[in-house]
Order: structure tokens, then sequence, then C-alpha cells
């Protein structure tokens, strides 16, 4: 029938489709968003191992060591097809405009790459995925990349920490003022600060390295995990299905039992908020270095590098700021913020697997490690190029020291047989005259002066009482402990695994 005049039907139409992003023009890449994290912040090693190419190459040796256990195990996998995907282990370009092209008509990375492997083996088309789901593939390969990730940021770890350490035997006799509570308290020594600062670090190295050393791959599991796929493939021979997990597992790099007993369609999301969080505590630690030099450049004690041309500035021809660290603080925040889109997505996987895990995994995972590879860089030269103003270390400890040591006078006159409570009140109104002087009219304190004018002091040595080597207490010995017995050691380890610990030299 005729539509009524006056009524419109073109809602009863399907509607036009929404223009496909993936159909579109690539733009040119300075025209559109990018990732600050690769170009400017991460290093080139980092920034390749969450490349596209390395996520497809993964997925390819994943393909070929089922191929290749396939055919081992019976199956009607032969040789030739083996060969063929071994041939292809590079994912070229022409490979990724095949598989976009595909994607575009499936709307399935993974079986888009599927195709593009089959369009160059093509004599190995039948056979690749035969038997697996996504995630058997994505999973195994994705834990790998992990892996090598976590290793690269132990190893940048380990510089840090020997920068630090060198730091630290250089000044590790050099007084300066404590500070508890933002607020002048006991001295310590320069070093020994820098020894505390390695300490916290290489706590955070030895869990990373547990968890890099303890990620079981997922294995080969099929679509909710029962590996029914694979049971049918060899006709209900379960001892067969096993020994091909076991086989693609060694394939792949990993001891043939290193894969989980029991997992749904992925790897448990909790493992990736424990690498997170792993992640995350380093990121704390090397935020609190950071912040630490930028309090105390504030007071003119430290100064991070500074090239000849760098500008601190464009305002204030003086500034010198400490624009490393303050860097690292920022990246290190990131990575903190990330541990609860980690443990929210560990925490709403429903059943066997939901997908809102990709988006998030997808930022997720690569930002952390970029942002922390970025922090590790930045701090690694700080440490090695971190100078010490002794001149202003000194006098902020000589300003502070006749407060510090009233405690130890007025116990000295007591010693003499003086009044306890007469010698503290007396002590008091010279402390508090002296920080009136130093607040109201901003001079120097005066303290010691007043102190040594002071009749209920009369008979001991004042200035032995304020000389700073008496007063560090064990701090050159603890920080020659953390030498002997922690950053030592891990820069003989990493020396015997071939890999330079060395903190002063430059990263690659």
């Amino acid at each position: 029938m005729p539509a009524a005049a006056g009524i419109d039907r073109t809602a009863d139409r399907a509607p036009p489709a929404a223009p496909d992003r993936m159909d579109t023009p690539r733009p040119d890449p300075r025209s559109v968003y990018a990732s600050p994290l690769p170009g400017r912040y991460a290093s080139q090693a980092m920034a390749a191992l969450w490349s596209e190419k390395t996520k497809f190459e993964g997925w390819r040796r994943v393909w070929l060591a089922l191929a290749q256990a396939q055919h081992e195990l019976g199956l009607p996998v032969s040789a030739a097809q083996v060969e063929a995907i071994r041939r292809c282990q590079t994912v070229t370009d022409a490979d990724f405009a095949r598989a976009r092209e595909h994607e575009q008509r499936t709307r399935h990375d993974v079986m888009a790459h599927v195709h593009a492997l089959g369009d160059v083996a093509p004599e190995a088309r039948g056979i690749i995925h035969l038997g697996a789901t996504s995630q058997d593939i994505v999973c195994n390969a994705e834990i790998p990349q992990i892996k090598t990730s976590l290793d690269l940021v132990c190893v940048k770890t380990a510089r840090l920490i020997d920068a630090i350490a060198r730091f630290a035997e250089r000044h590790k006799a050099t007084p300066c003022l404590g500070w508890t509570h933002l607020q002048p308290a006991q001295p310590t020594t320069v070093g020994k600060r820098a020894a505390m600062w390695g300490s916290d670090v290489a706590l955070c190295l030895s869990r990373l390295e547990f968890t890099r050393d303890h990620l079981p791959l997922r294995g080969i599991k099929g679509a909710t995990g029962t590996q029914a796929s694979f049971l049918a493939l060899f006709d209900g021979d379960a001892a067969k299905v096993e020994a091909l997990e076991k086989r693609v597992i060694e394939l792949l790099g990993a001891p043939g039992r290193a894969a989980l007993a029991a997992t749904g369609q992925t790897y448990p999301r909790v493992t990736d908020a424990h690498v997170i969080g792993e992640v995350a505590a380093l990121a704390a630690a090397l935020h609190k270095i950071a912040l630490d030099i930028r309090l105390l450049s504030s007071r003119k004690e430290l100064d991070e590098p500074m090239e000849a041309g760098q500008v601190g500035s464009s305002a204030m021809p003086h500034k010198r700021n400490p624009m490393r660290c303050e860097r690292a603080c920022g990246l290190a925040r990131f990575v903190m913020s990330l541990t609860n889109a980690a443990l929210e997505t560990a925490a709403d996987q429903g059943l066997e697997r939901t997908l809102d895990d990709s988006v998030a995994r997808r930022l997720f995972l690569p930002e952390a490690f970029l942002s922390i590879d970025g922090a590790l860089e930045l701090m690694i030269e700080v440490a090695a190029g971190l100078t010490v103003n002794e001149g202003a270390v000194r006098r902020n400890l000589e300003d502070e020291l006749p407060f510090l040591v009233l405690e130890d006078l007025m116990l000295a006159a007591a010693r003499k047989g003086r009044d306890r409570q007469k010698v503290h009140e007396a002590l008091r109104r010279h402390a508090l005259e002296a920080s009136r002087v130093v607040k109201e009219q901003g001079k120097s304190s005066d303290l010691l002066d007043r102190l040594s004018r002071e009749p209920a002091l009369e008979g001991i040595d004042i200035r032995a009482a304020v000389s700073p080597a008496r007063l560090i207490g064990l701090a050159p010995r603890q920080v020659d402990r953390f030498i002997a017995e922690i950053a030592s050691p891990i820069r003989k380890r990493y020396a015997a695994e071939g890999r330079e610990a060395r903190g002063d030299r430059p990263l690659v």
C-alpha cells in the first residue's frame, strides 16, 4: 500500500552505514594524535618490543610451533607446510597491507593475520590455526613479550642501582642535614641518603625478577580452556593432546611443563595485575628518588646534569630546573595510575572470559612499560651525573646544627652537676630568640654565638659538640655495607649473565 500522505516512512528503511574508520585513507601522522611515549620518553628497544611488528611476528612463532608439533604428533600437517610457515616469520609491509584488507572484511584481527599468513604460505593455508582459538595464539605470544619487557626493565634497574652506588661511595662521608616530617633532623650523609635510594630500588628489582621468572605460558587450551577441539583432532587421545601442548611450549623456548594447569579462554588477567603492580612499585621508588633530588635542588644542595645550551625557563634566564627528575616523576605517577586498570580488568573477567579486557590491555600494558622505561633512563642519567654543591650542603647543615645539639649540650651540663631544668630553660630561650632573628629579620642564625656566652654551658666544648663528623653515626659504614651486600652482587650477577649493569654507560 502507498504510504499515507504526510507520514514519513524513511525510518522503516535501514540507515546508511556509518563511515568505517578502517576504510578511510590513513592521514598524515603529524595531523593526528600520537602517543609521546615512543618518540619522546621510551627507548627504541622498549618501543620495538611493543610494536605491531613484534606483536604479529609473535603470533607467527606460535602458529609455527603449533603446526610443527601437530606434524610431529601425526596430524595431517606436512613437513612442507611447516617449512612454508617457517619461511614467513617476518611480517613485511605487504603483509600488513594484506592483513588490513582482510580485517576490513572479517572484523577480526587474528583471523585477518591467519589469512595474511596463508597468502604468503599458500601451501599451508589449510592447516594454519588448526584446532586453535585466538587466545591460544595471542596469550602465548604476549607472555614472552611481557617477560622480555620485564627483563629490559630489570637490566636498566640494575644500571640505576650501580649508578646510585657509585654516587653513594663518592659521598659516603659528606655530612648533610637530615630531614624528618620535612623538618630539620639529625645529620646524615649525602652517600647514606643515596644508599637508601639504592636499597629501595634493589627491593623492587628482586620482585621484578621473581615476576619475570614465574610467568608460565597459557598453553594450548582451546576456546574455553578444555582442549576439546584438540581432543577431537586426536580422536579422543588425551595423551596426545597433552603431548601437543608440551611440545608447543618447548618450541616456544619454555620448559615443556611451563604452562598453566587450568585456564579459561585467556591466561588469568590477574597476572597482568601482578606485572603492573611490580612495575608501579618501581615507579613509586623512582618517584621518591626524583622528588628528593628536586627538594634538595631547591635548597641548592644537588643539581641534576645540565647541558651547555639547556634552557631552564623561557621567561627567567637564571632558572636551572630539575626537569629530568620532574619528567621522571610525571612518568612514574602515570605508571602508578595504571594499577587500578589492571586490577579492574582482572576482576571483571566473567566466567571463562569476556572481551572487555582487550581495549584496556592494549593501553595499560605497553604504556606501563614504555613509561617506566623512560623514567629509568632519566634517573640513570641523573644518578650518573648528579652534582653535590658541598658549600650549600655545609651551610645548610651549619645553620641548623646548633639547634640539633641542644639536648646533647643540656645533658653534658647536667653531667657537670648543673640543674637540668634551669639549663633547659636557658637553652630554650636562646633557641627561640635565634629562630626569631632568622624568621623576622632574615639574618643567619646566631645561636652558636649565644650558646658560647651561656654561663650554664661553661667548660663544655660547644664547637666539638657541633662537629658534623661526630653526629653522622655509622652512615659511612652503612654505605659500605649497601655496596658490599646489595650493589656489588647485582653488578656481578648481571655481568655473569652477559648483561652490563654499569650505570655510567650510554643506554642501548
